[in-house]
């Protein structure tokens, strides 16, 4: 799903992405729908058939010889590049030598995580946050991941997802929070600028950002759909958050199934 920011404080807006064709979403609160998988999977990067989809939408040759589905892009700090071991060099200096941003989120509770600066507020959405807050900029994606590395020993990199679907998430001061962080990873913070450069690690002045989705009803008992188990799904679609569809009888996650032939009703 493709998700934009809403305007002036609106519910983000939701499209469906099926090969040509886009279907708003969220016109589509209230109404019924229905999923069925077909039973085919192909592989986003290849195209090929396979019977088995990994990291949300390759086939299996892909995800071992693809840069972007290697180990460092879930934990940056681990890259190789330098090593000369990057499975796909062109691929590592475009996506992984750029602007990297480090943000507080509070989409179950506050936590750190790691963005390019061009998927800002993509990946907030994605997330499902209701709030989030740029403090740091660095050159690289493995800088970011050792800042993300420290940041971690004070605050969680993670999202409840049952508790972000469930909506009762407290607002909180982002702004103190990341005064307290910075103070107690000042120290953690100047060893990485002196191993990168003085400006290598740059703090931000930035605004913390509110954030709302189109939700009718969240749920109180959250119980998640899955295609593999169940083919074919329907319900009357409740809200959307994240990348989840709510629905009166469970949740579903469409990224997980990225690759898969579904038909939408």
């Amino acid at each position: 799903m493709a998700i934009e920011p809403g305007a002036s404080g609106a519910p983000a807006r939701y499209t469906l992405r099926a090969g040509e064709h886009r279907l708003d979403l969220n016109a589509r609160l209230g109404q019924p729908l229905r999923l069925a998988h077909t039973g085919a999977i192909a592989c986003t990067h290849c195209g090929r058939a396979t019977r088995k989809s990994f990291a949300q939408g390759y086939c299996y040759p892909c995800f071992k010889r693809l840069a972007q589905c290697d180990t460092c892009i879930v934990r940056p700090e681990t890259c190789h590049f330098h090593a000369g071991t990057c499975r796909e060099p062109e691929w590592g200096e475009r996506h992984c030598f750029q602007p990297h941003v480090v943000y507080l989120a509070n989409s179950s509770g506050l936590k750190v995580g790691i963005t390019r600066k061009t998927q800002v507020p993509t990946r907030w959405l994605d997330q499902g946050a209701i709030q989030a807050l740029p403090i740091l900029e660095v050159d690289t994606r493995q800088q970011s991941g050792f800042v993300e590395v420290l940041f971690k020993e004070q605050v969680a990199d993670r999202t409840n997802w049952r508790a972000m679907l469930k909506g009762d998430v407290a607002p909180l001061d982002l702004r103190a929070e990341r005064e307290r962080l910075l103070a107690a990873l000042d120290g953690g913070l100047a060893n990485l600028r002196e191993r990168f450069g003085l400006d290598a690690v740059r703090v931000l002045d930035a605004e913390p950002v509110t954030l709302d989705y189109p939700v009718l009803e969240a749920p109180t008992k959250v119980v998640s759909l899955n295609l593999d188990k169940t083919p074919e799904i329907a319900g009357t679609l409740l809200g959307l958050k994240g990348q989840y569809l709510i629905l009166d009888n469970g949740v579903i996650n469409l990224r997980k199934f990225t690759g898969y032939e579904v038909v939408f009703e």
